[in-house]
């Protein structure tokens, strides 16, 4: 497996927006096994996102999806910087 965790700070004040353009484009990727969406609690701009994958190539293949892509053409103007980037291999865990 595949995993990714990242913390995203967004433009200030557009937090909930930038979230509900990234919930709206959730869709079905194939290989992705769970994609999370957090508020981070220490920083009124900044978000967490966690995603478990069979493969890495299955991550990168999900970028080209069309919805994909138009979420994050939508996303990338109520995003400041990406803060931290972290790749994990999960071995197992509840809904996985």
């Amino acid at each position: 497996m595949y995993g990714l965790i990242g913390r995203m700070l967004a433009v200030p004040g557009k937090r909930e927006e930038l979230l509900a353009v990234m919930q709206q484009g959730s869709v079905v990727m194939p290989g992705c096994l769970s994609y999370v969406l957090a508020r981070d609690p220490a920083s009124e701009d900044a978000i967490w996102i966690t995603e478990v994958w069979d493969s890495k190539e299955n991550h990168a293949a999900s970028l080209q999806i069309p919805e994909v892509r138009e979420t994050i053409d939508r996303a990338m103007p109520l995003i400041a910087r990406f803060a931290e980037h972290f790749e994990t291999e999960p071995v197992g865990g509840i809904g996985i």
